[in-house]
C-alpha cells in the first residue's frame, strides 16, 4: 500500500497537500480584528485560490479539501499552522492566536477522513503554531518560540516526536509585538535541504549560525520584499517553489541559485491576510 502521509520535510516533491477554499468567515473578515490590510473581496478570493491550487495540481500535488463549516474562523484559510505531520501522523497543535482556537480539530477531522491518524494533541498550557514548526531534515525541527509558540509547546512536540527527532528551540524577535503575526517561517523557507530564502536582519545569530554550519546557502530578502511576503516560499520539489507575485528581487536571486520559480496572483488570499503559500498549504505527503 502505498504512503497516505509523512511531512517531515520542507523540500521534498509535495504529493499530498491539505487546501481550505476561502468561505463566507474570511470574505467578511474585520480587518482590525483580524489584522488584516482589508476585507478580502470574496469572489475574487476563491478565484485566486482556485488558480493558486490548480497550480499545485499541476505540480503532481494530490489535493485533499478542508471545508467544514468553520463559523467565525477567518483564518482557518491558512491550514499550515493548527497541525504538524509527521512520518507517524498529525499532532494537533494549539494556536498561540486566541481567535483561532477551535481549528485544531477540524483539520484533524479533516486529515483522518484522509488516512491520517492523530498521533498527538497539545494541550494545557501549551502553545504552537505550525509556521514556527522548520524542517531542517527528517530528524531535525526548528521550532521558533515567540508570541505564537511557546516552551512548553515545544515539550510537547518533542515528547510526541520522540527521541529519534531532535528539536532545536530558535528565540525570535518581538519586532511588531504580540498583535503582528511573526512566525519562524516569516523568517526563513527552505527551498532545498542546502538553499533557503531568509531575511537575516531578524535572524536570531545563532539559528543564522546553525545553517551556515549546516552548509545552508541562504538567499537574501531584501526589506522591501520582505514585507511583501519574499520570503514565505512554498517548495513544490527540491528547487522548485511557488511564490507570491510581486517580489522580482527575491525572485531573480531564487533563479540565479537555480530554482524554477512559480508565481501566483494573492491580492485578495495573501497580501489583505497577510498569508503567503506556505501558510494556505498543509503539506501531508511529501517525497
Amino acid at each position: 500500500m502505498s504512503r497516505l502521509y509523512g511531512a517531515q520535510s520542507m523540500v521534498a516533491p509535495l504529493r499530498r497537500v491539505l487546501v481550505r477554499t476561502p468561505d463566507t468567515a474570511f470574505g467578511s473578515a474585520d480587518p482590525a480584528r483580524w489584522h488584516y490590510t482589508a476585507t478580502p473581496d470574496p469572489d475574487r478570493a476563491r478565484a485566486e485560490h482556485a488558480a493558486f491550487v490548480a497550480l499545485l495540481e499541476r505540480a503532481g500535488a494530490e489535493i485533499i479539501r478542508h471545508d467544514a463549516p468553520l463559523a467565525d474562523r477567518a483564518d482557518a484559510i491558512f491550514v499550515h499552522d493548527p497541525v504538524l505531520v509527521t512520518d507517524r501522523g498529525a499532532i494537533l497543535l494549539r494556536m498561540g492566536k486566541p481567535l483561532r482556537r477551535g481549528e485544531e480539530e477540524a483539520v484533524g477531522a479533516a486529515l483522518e477522513a484522509a488516512g491520517v491518524p492523530v498521533l498527538a494533541r497539545l494541550s494545557g498550557a501549551a502553545l504552537a503554531e505550525g509556521g514556527d514548526c522548520l524542517w531542517l531534515d527528517e530528524r531535525t525541527l526548528a521550532v521558533g518560540l515567540g508570541f505564537r509558540t511557546n516552551t512548553e509547546g515545544l515539550r510537547q512536540i518533542q515528547a510526541a516526536l520522540g527521541a529519534a527527532v531532535e528539536v532545536v528551540p530558535v528565540q525570535l524577535p518581538y519586532d511588531q509585538g504580540p498583535v503582528a503575526c511573526l512566525h519562524l517561517m516569516s523568517l526563513i523557507s527552505l527551498v532545498a535541504e542546502d538553499l533557503a530564502v531568509v531575511h537575516s536582519p531578524l535572524l536570531p545569530v545563532p539559528f543564522w549560525e546553525l545553517l551556515r554550519a549546516r552548509g545552508i546557502r541562504m538567499v537574501e530578502v531584501p526589506p522591501g520584499e520582505y514585507a511583501a511576503m519574499g520570503t514565505n516560499v512554498l517548495a513544490l520539489a527540491p528547487r522548485r517553489c511557488l511564490m507570491l507575485e510581486g517580489c522580482p528581487v527575491t525572485r531573480a536571486r531564487l533563479e540565479a541559485a537555480g530554482c524554477e520559480v512559480l508565481t501566483y496572483r494573492g491580492e485578495e488570499i495573501s497580501r489583505k491576510a497577510e498569508g503567503g503559500p506556505t501558510c494556505l498549504t498543509r503539506p501531508v505527503l511529501r517525497g
